[in-house]
């Protein structure tokens, strides 16, 4: 279903993949700095959740600019906490690189706002740029350190944008509960020598469904 979703005095284009079922829960999904929101890393995740339950808004907004893409990010929140269409218990934001940050961002600025209400269950990191290429020395990491949320990353363990070991150091100071899914070898954009991009789609794909799962059966417990 598409949507046109206000942004200021303008609008983002988002589509809507809906499972049959009314769904419970949502996904807030966005692209990193080049592309949009038809980037098939994203064009495949949302199908999976739909085909599983999973409600799946995906968004583009093509500003460079992570203060810029984090205010967009917001007013696609807020349009799906207040549909009439779609009532759900929960969103989990996620995004591709920079949609990451930004997606990060929201869930800082939120959880520090008096009206934290508990919409927001946690941050699905796609490929988390965590320091530019070669500048291993500035960590792009102060969301994440901010975040009591539960957090996903899935990370190739050859990203030329986030180091392992230095991802791994970040994720052990975090104060939220997380979890690293390493694609082997796979580069930023998720590349692998030697394997389809379907298939390492279908691991991120049953990876992202499987913590979504166990996150929201942790909280009806």
């Amino acid at each position: 279903v598409k949507v046109k979703i206000p942004f200021g005095n303008k609008y983002l284009d988002a589509i809507f993949s809906v499972p049959e079922k009314k769904p419970t829960y949502g996904v807030v999904l966005t692209h990193g700095a080049g592309g949009d929101m038809n980037f098939p890393h994203l064009v495949s995740l949302a199908a999976h959740l739909a085909s599983h339950g999973v409600l799946c808004l995906r968004f583009t907004c093509k500003g460079l600019n992570v203060a810029y893409r984090s205010k967009a990010f917001k007013a696609v929140v807020e349009y799906l906490k207040l549909s009439d269409d779609y009532k759900l218990s929960g969103v989990f934001l996620a995004g591709r690189s920079m949609g990451s940050r930004a997606a990060a961002s929201v869930i800082r600025q939120l959880s520090q706002d008096d009206d934290d209400d508990g919409f927001i269950q946690g941050l699905v990191c796609l490929s988390y740029p965590l320091h530019r290429p070669k500048l291993l020395s500035k960590l792009r990491d102060e969301d994440l350190l901010l975040i009591s949320c539960p957090v996903l990353f899935v990370s190739g363990s050859a990203d030329e944008m986030c180091e392992k070991q230095l991802l791994e150091g970040v994720v052990s100071k975090m104060k939220a509960p997380k979890k690293i899914h390493w694609i082997d070898k796979a580069n930023h954009g998720m590349a692998v020598k030697g394997r389809t991009t379907n298939d390492v789609m279908e691991e991120i794909n049953a990876q992202v469904l499987s913590w979504l799962r166990e996150n929201v059966q942790l909280q009806h417990k």
